[in-house]
């Protein structure tokens, strides 16, 4: 189940243009604005990770030698037989 917002004070020229621009789609305004949102999310830029960074600023092609990665991640642990 998803969220629920509320928008108060929406300008009624506002109001009318979503109505408006929804109906002209065949949607629900709700849908019109999850539409708007969704689109608005996938064309912002999004902050790279970390490793991504470093990335653009570092690395052979930048004149910096890197070590090589390692993982250190979780060992399961490993008993011995008969304990």
């Amino acid at each position: 189940m998803g969220s629920t917002i509320t928008v108060r004070r929406i300008r009624p020229d506002d109001k009318a243009w979503l109505r408006r621009e929804a109906r002209r789609a065949g949607i629900s305004m709700e849908e019109f604005v999850r539409r708007l949102i969704r689109k608005r999310r996938e064309e912002s830029p999004t902050r790279p990770k970390p490793s991504e960074a470093f990335k653009l600023h570092f690395g052979p092609e930048h004149g910096v030698e890197l070590p090589p990665r390692e993982s250190y991640g979780y060992r399961p642990v490993r008993f011995r037989d008969g304990e």
